[in-house]
């Protein structure tokens, strides 16, 4: 039997609730809570992702706000996961992140978010090669945050002096770059190589990586050092319709798949935890233990 016990460190929304959302409610943030509790997930990273540092730094705050009235919230929300602004904004790299608000990275901005987070911001995914001399990846681990890499294309130096300086993970490796990448020097063979220093996270759907890739990523990042998380948007748990992720209309189709609405690129997932765990021992053969530390165990250790 697949386990019932989750945590997910990357939820941008559920159950018709955008996290992203100006306008989030302390009834829609309940909603998502008491729904993802029901799907057996104790814990999750509140995800928001690009916009301009002012919207960005309001929806953190309302978040922290909303959760701190809530004892549910309080409970299942373990902290926000900011996901950008500084990231890579090229095309591919960039994926469903708005590029006209990228940034290279900065303190000044990043330390305006860390104080109206309260000490709720746990995990912060940037581009190495955004933060030249990893100056502001240095400045978040002094400050207690986890820094993981992602949507980007660091060379391996930049990468390596990354993690000399405290970078920890990976985001979503495989997605968040383009299409179409040079066969053997690629961000995905970059990270997959200094797998024994970073904790690798992967969106275990099957649409994001299709599972044959994902079980040979798996093998090579080792289930210890690896970490399964949705991604989830507000179509989470619902059917085919349009919802809504920041400023951005989202598309379900049939397919159960999420899409930006002029189906370019995928945006986000409607992934379940209990339905991933299902599929990761049906698609891989992975047991119900390898599950097990993959979606509660090891996103566990990045929380502690």
């Amino acid at each position: 039997m697949p386990p019932k016990r989750f945590l997910d460190l990357q939820v941008n929304g559920y159950a018709g609730v955008d996290f992203n959302s100006d306008d989030l409610t302390s009834e829609q943030l309940h909603t998502a809570c008491r729904r993802l509790r029901d799907d057996g997930v104790e814990g999750i990273l509140a995800t928001l992702i690009t916009d301009s540092v002012e919207r960005m730094t309001a929806r953190l705050a309302r978040i922290v706000r909303l959760r701190r009235e809530d004892p549910l919230a309080s409970s299942l929300v373990r902290g926000v996961h900011l996901e950008g602004p500084f990231i890579n904004p090229a095309k591919g790299y960039v994926g469903a992140h708005p590029p006209e608000h990228v940034r290279p990275a900065d303190v000044e901005p990043m330390r305006r978010m860390l104080d109206a987070g309260e000490g709720q911001v746990r995990l912060v995914t940037l581009a190495p090669e955004a933060d030249p001399g990893s100056k502001l990846t240095r400045f978040l681990v002094r400050q207690g945050v986890r820094v993981s890499a992602g949507h980007c294309d660091p060379s391996l130096d930049q990468l390596r002096a990354a993690i000399d300086a405290g970078l920890s993970m990976f985001t979503h490796l495989g997605n968040g770059c383009p299409m179409m990448l040079d066969r053997h020097d690629n961000i995905i063979q970059r990270a997959l190589s200094l797998a024994d220093r970073l904790t690798i996270c992967y969106i275990g759907d099957g649409v994001h990586v299709p599972y044959p890739a994902l079980g040979n990523y798996l093998r090579l990042s080792g289930v210890d050092r690896s970490i399964v998380v949705t991604d989830a948007v507000a179509a989470a748990g619902m059917g085919p319709g349009r919802y809504r992720l920041g400023g951005r209309s989202v598309d379900v189709g049939e397919d159960g798949v999420a899409r930006a609405a002029d189906g370019s690129h995928l945006v986000g997932s409607t992934a379940t935890m209990p339905r991933m765990a299902a599929a990761l021992g049906q698609h891989l053969g992975l047991d119900a233990r390898q599950v097990e530390r993959l979606t509660l165990e090891n996103p566990g250790k990045m929380l502690a």
